[in-house]
């Protein structure tokens, strides 16, 4: 932080932010500004979001009775400079790294994160929520919901919206307009007439006189009746002309805006009008994301998450590492749509974090990109397999999660034949628990007709894709990791995998160790390990998790009564689950089997490695584990006198 910085060191809280003057408040903007700038140039993080919202930030704090008055957040990313209001800020260098504070909003963290929020859409419902316990409590504050950097392309914001609009309740919801929005004004001639009109709309001698001119024609007969109507048809009328906000009247919301969302004094001044009006209000700012730093201003989507980078150019240093999954996916696409007409590529506001915008630049007539609506993305996928289209339906395996029920009821339950690719299988890092992608064999395992696939690798992953456009003519998952592949020699084509089948990477005749996904490489580590301990381990890559390879379960449970399960998933329902499963149905049942997975529970934040750590799915924590086990359930003959295959 710049030593001639003074305003900023002297905020800890929003109280003390609300003890300057009104006229110090650009000043402390540009401060928030560069400290953001400074700290995430140096830890990585989300930063252009945050920058497009620092006055907003400013104004909401200021202007509000926080904590008491409620702010609710959306897509989390853009509270950094929230973070730093409320009493976070030296604290801000361990964002996202074990031990430290959250990259999103986490109850636990503050009582200034009044609702945790990781994924998009949820703020106009949670906030209505606290409202609603509010009114039910007789308690006086306001609840504030901040939506923005593309939250209104979901559906469950508008769920909210109407709802809102229905109750009547006293709510105000921001709409942080950054141009990530379906709805951002489409002429910005017009803006400056919107700021006139919306100004005047919350000007309290305007609603002072809208109020008693209200009153005393109520007073009057038939005559006072039809002066009120035609007053009210003339301000809906002005209105619908000059704001783009009927929408928003029309479901029971009084519509402000757009206003300047940089302008934090005029921020301040209609966030002190609005906030004495009852009923549900709706605010639309318009921001620009990256604000005020040149080089995320210039490149909206590379600095919207970043590593740590050079703070005078915005770029971070070369890697010399090898290709990410989600290259590798993407440029996989590219070959299949070359060769097959019939597929396409959908995402939810993601193509660079999914990898289709490398099907997005070679073959933009076959990529879709919904927005933040994951639940749109499946059915729409649905709807295009019914009339011979391949979808592959590329999203984070935790925003899947939400679309669950399109994915049984629209596609499976039809047996449609779309593929879903789901990137962050596993632990992703320093996004923590709202991206960890923990889940996804468990809840995807149980859906009929579900076929689910998780690679060893990068060729393992285009194979993979490969099989499941070629090969079937149903559903179709395949979980891969967030980072970097292994970095083998690209193989020249892709080939189809027999379905259901596993592969047999190491032999040993102690214990069988049958892994899934990238974990298969931590558990042929461990069984090197697990050798010079006296230990032959037998490490089969099942590669398919539903259908699971009976045949060589069967084959495994005639030669080893130890065996052990690996996957980088919740044990509970997960791969593990599927064995016990399969030698239930085979009979077989004189085993002795342990199941290695994530804990029932969330996980915090930090990076892949350290957390492989602390689960003991790294090397030597399997190694460590499968060890004791077999020390626990000793053989049938003791190790020393048996011969690896």
């Amino acid at each position: 932080m710049p030593q001639e910085s003074t305003l900023l060191h002297q905020i800890n809280l929003p109280a003390d932010l609300r003890k300057l003057d009104k006229s110090q408040l650009r000043n402390v903007c540009n401060e928030v500004r560069e400290f953001l700038v400074d700290s995430v140039s140096k830890t990585g993080g989300h930063l252009g979001a945050g920058l497009g919202a620092v006055e907003l930030t400013v104004a909401l704090h200021y202007a509000f009775n926080t904590p008491k008055d409620k702010l609710v957040w959306d897509t989390g990313h853009q509270a950094y400079p929230h973070k730093i209001l409320t009493g976070r800020k030296d604290r801000l260098h361990t964002i996202r790294q074990l031990g430290g504070i959250s990259g999103f909003l986490k109850r636990e963290e503050s009582e200034y994160d009044v609702f945790g929020a990781g994924h998009a859409n949820t703020a106009i419902s949670a906030a209505l929520g606290v409202a609603a316990a509010r009114d039910f409590e007789k308690e006086d504050y306001k609840v504030v919901a901040i939506v923005g950097d593309g939250s209104l392309t979901g559906g469950m914001a508008y769920e909210g919206l109407n709802n809102a609009g229905l109750l009547k309740k006293d709510i105000i919801v921001i709409l942080n307009d950054n141009k990530m929005v379906s709805l951002s004004a489409s002429n910005p001639r017009l803006w400056s007439l919107h700021d006139y009109f919306s100004v005047a709309f919350t000007s309290p001698s305007y609603n002072k006189f809208r109020t008693n001119m209200w009153e005393m024609t109520g007073k009057l007969d038939a005559f006072g009746d039809r002066i009120r109507t035609a007053a009210s048809k003339f301000e809906k009328g002005l209105k619908a002309i000059v704001t783009p906000g009927m929408m928003f009247e029309a479901i029971g919301f009084r519509y402000f805006g757009p206003f300047n969302g940089h302008n934090v004094l005029k921020l301040v001044e209609i966030f002190n009008h609005v906030k004495e009006f009852k009923g549900p209000i709706l605010i639309h700012v318009t921001t620009e994301k990256g604000k005020g730093y040149a080089p995320a201003e210039a490149d909206l989507s590379k600095l919207h998450g970043v590593s740590p980078f050079d703070k005078v150019t915005g770029i971070s240093p070369k890697s010399e590492a090898p290709p990410a999954y989600t290259n590798i996916f993407g440029n996989a696409m590219v070959e299949i749509c070359k060769e097959n007409p019939k597929v396409v590529g959908i995402t939810a506001a993601m193509p660079d974090g999914t990898g289709l915008n490398i099907l997005q630049k070679n073959y933009p007539e076959k990529f879709f990109d919904v927005g933040i609506a994951e639940q749109h993305a499946v059915t729409f996928a649905a709807g295009m397999s019914t009339e011979g289209y391949i979808p592959v339906v590329a999203i984070y395996s935790t925003f899947l999660q939400r679309a669950f029920d399109q994915i049984v009821h629209d596609v499976s339950l039809q047996n449609l034949h779309v593929v879903f690719v789901m990137d962050r299988g596993g632990l992703v890092g320093a996004d923590g628990p709202t991206h960890h992608g923990t889940l996804d064999l468990s809840y995807l395992r149980c859906v009929p007709g579900m076929m689910i696939m998780a690679p060893k690798d990068e060729n393992e992953l285009r194979d993979m894709l490969y099989t499941a456009v070629q090969e079937r003519k149903s559903p179709v998952a395949i979980r891969y990791p967030r980072g970097n592949s292994l970095g083998l020699p690209k193989k020249e084509k892709m080939e189809a995998l027999e379905i259901g089948t596993s592969q047999t990477l190491r032999t040993g005749n102690d214990v069988a160790v049958i892994a899934v996904g990238t974990l298969v490489n931590n558990a042929l580590k461990a069984a090197e390990l697990l050798e010079k301990e006296g230990i032959l381990a037998e490490v089969v890559n099942a590669r398919f998790v539903k259908p699971i390879d009976k045949k060589m379960l069967s084959a495994v449970a005639g030669r080893f009564q130890r065996i052990v399960t690996i996957e980088e998933n919740s044990i509970v329902g997960g791969f593990g689950s599927g064995v016990l499963e399969a030698y239930a149905e085979l009979g077989l049942s004189n085993l002795t089997i342990k199941l290695i997975g994530l804990p029932d529970g969330f996980i915090d934040h930090g990076t892949p490695a350290e957390l492989h750590k602390i689960t003991k799915l790294d090397a030597e924590g399997l190694a460590d584990t499968i060890k004791k086990f077999c020390n626990q359930h000793p053989a049938a003959q003791p190790i020393e006198n048996r011969k690896a295959q």
